[in-house]
């Protein structure tokens, strides 16, 4: 089979679940705009008709996008709870500055897609309910660990020093992060 042949797939249980799957990774790469049908078809290898079929429009993709970084955000998050259900404030504010570093790494592409997406909500309100997932599971199980005042300030804190860490000309140190931290999670002493 040559790279240009494309294979037949009669049965393809997960086919809808790749599409979206590139529809990040395009997102990531291109930002929205970059976001066709024709793309996605020849990155998933899958016929223009399988993305059509799937998805109706533009804005179905990204819906199915948002909704599928916000969905695996909200499953991060959940773990990130449980394996810190233990720590004290202080290994917490760690614990979240080493997930800003992410942001510069390992995590960077997710971080983009959901930063992408969450701008598309500001003008796109049927997205804001999915846009809203990641702040209102972060602050529901956080809300435990570190009280409901704390819980609430580190959602839009945690995108403000993700978004600042990736298009900062120098990026803060983990310790600048961490005195941030420090500082919303910890009482004054």
């Amino acid at each position: 089979m040559t790279e240009k042949t494309r294979r037949t797939r009669r049965h393809d249980p997960d086919r809808r679940e790749r599409i979206t799957e590139v529809a990040e990774e395009l997102i990531a790469e291109r930002g929205l705009e970059g976001l066709t049908h024709r793309a996605i078809a020849e990155r998933a290898d899958v016929s223009l008709s399988s993305t059509t079929y799937h998805f109706a429009d533009r804005e179905a993709l990204i819906r199915a996008a948002l909704e599928r970084a916000a969905e695996r955000f909200a499953g991060f998050v959940r773990s990130w709870v449980q394996e810190h259900a233990t720590a004290g404030p202080d290994r917490i504010a760690e614990a979240l500055a080493d997930s800003v570093m992410a942001c510069l790494g390992e995590g960077r592409t997710s971080a983009v897609v959901e930063y992408e997406l969450h701008v598309a909500a500001l003008r796109r309100p049927e997205l804001r309910e999915a846009a809203g997932l990641s702040a209102h599971v972060s602050t529901e199980v956080m809300t435990p660990l570190v009280g409901p005042v704390a819980a609430a300030a580190i959602p839009p804190l945690m995108t403000g020093l993700c978004l600042h860490a990736m298009t900062a000309p120098t990026p803060p140190t983990r310790d600048e992060v961490l005195t941030i931290l420090r500082h919303t999670l910890l009482p004054p002493r």
